[in-house]
């Protein structure tokens, strides 16, 4: 199939017209970016922010002229804007009140994302990068189903897409209706990432607003079916992606990842508050890269400390759901795109992800009440 040109998605949004002026929105200079690739399409639309509402019938034209475009499996169509917004209204008392989402930018839409089908959704994060959260969360992901649960597994990482090296997933995700993709299944999981999308070299650059559409579309537009458990390995950080998903999705809870060191711990602190403040039950801390063996002598080294997220944990009251050693089984299995618990099941490093896995599977399993509700989050 023939890769779908820019110059062509360009020519199909000169047809789509707003109906306030009368002219397309490729003549007022409203198509900021446009990113093709194996027949997924992204467009950024530049708009003032004073518009961002009313201009949603809009945004959804641009996606369904595109979409009907031949060739094309899906369209995603994301407002934005770097103007200057208009100043917050005065609260009572002469303080400032505003919801978080940037008020200079409009994001088309802000309801609940429901995934049908999916009992339980809990995100993997970190604090900070390099604390090795996408080995934790492929392996915490394949421990499930090797317990029998059946398992999705989210890459929400837009910027540094890990799963498909990871997973050796080099295949695009296929479209039966045009509107929803199939999920690429790995040893016995649902899998998606914007990585099986865009080619491994390509640089998303992005801005906020189009990572969260992005993100949004992967979970609502993806056929996940019936899963006991989706995981989604969130990129590092408290930024657009985690509150996103934070406020617009229920979450069951969410794993923290971090390594031993004072530093790693001081992050991983934020991220486990963030989704406190958010009224997300946090499941545990893994702590990772937790000794190092050595292969040959097999002496223990702690070479990052030991036992800093167990203190952790104890200290804020949330269970510690384990420690995995910095071990080159680990990392050479993750690299070549067959993880440890495939690999080598019966390994003890493969038993302690199953391990773990069957923690949070018994947390998730007593925590069921029923859908919890996506909170809202405001910012005094």
């Amino acid at each position: 199939m023939a890769e779908i040109s820019e110059s062509a998605v360009r020519k199909v949004l000169d047809t789509v017209i707003d109906s306030a002026t009368g002219r397309s929105v490729a003549a007022l200079g409203m198509v900021g970016g446009i990113v093709t690739r194996g027949g997924h399409v992204a467009i950024t639309l530049d708009v003032d922010p004073s518009r961002g509402t009313a201009l949603e019938p809009l945004r959804q034209a641009c996606e369904q002229a595109v979409r009907a475009m031949p060739g094309v499996l899906s369209a995603t169509a994301v407002m934005t804007s770097e103007r200057p917004a208009p100043p917050p209204p005065q609260a009572p008392g002469g303080g400032h009140g505003h919801s978080h989402a940037p008020s200079g930018k409009a994001t088309g839409g802000g309801g609940r994302i429901e995934v049908p089908g999916v009992k339980h959704i809990i995100a993997v994060a970190s604090g900070k990068g390099g604390v090795g959260k996408s080995t934790t969360a492929v392996n915490l992901a394949l421990g499930l189903a090797a317990n029998g649960i059946s398992t999705g597994l989210l890459d929400a990482d837009i910027y540094g897409p890990s799963m498909p090296r990871m997973l050796d997933v080099k295949e695009k995700p296929e479209s039966v209706d045009g509107k929803q993709l199939k999920p690429i299944e790995r040893y016995g999981i649902k899998t998606m990432s914007i990585g099986y999308i865009v080619a491994e070299d390509t640089p998303m650059i992005w801005r906020g607003p189009m990572v969260s559409s992005a993100l949004e579309q992967m979970l609502r537009d993806v056929q996940w079916g019936d899963l006991d458990v989706l995981v989604v390995d969130m990129p590092p950080g408290t930024g657009d992606a985690q509150l996103t998903l934070a406020q617009r999705v229920a979450l069951a809870g969410a794993v923290i990842v971090s390594t031993p060191q004072d530093i790693a711990l001081v992050d991983a602190r934020k991220g486990l508050n963030m989704f406190r403040k958010v009224a997300v039950p946090v499941l545990g801390i893994v702590e990772n890269m937790s000794y190092f063996l050595c292969p040959k002598c097999g002496e223990r080294s702690e070479i990052f400390g030991h036992g800093g997220a167990h203190e952790e944990a104890d200290k804020l009251g949330v269970p510690f759901l384990g420690e995995i050693p910095l071990h080159l089984d680990i990392r050479m299995t993750s690299d070549s795109g067959h993880p440890i618990v495939v690999s080598k099941p019966e390994s003890a490093h493969a038993q302690v992800y199953k391990n773990i896995a069957g923690r949070v599977w018994k947390q998730l399993s007593a925590n069921q009440r029923g859908p919890r509700a996506a909170p809202r989050i405001v910012v005094q």
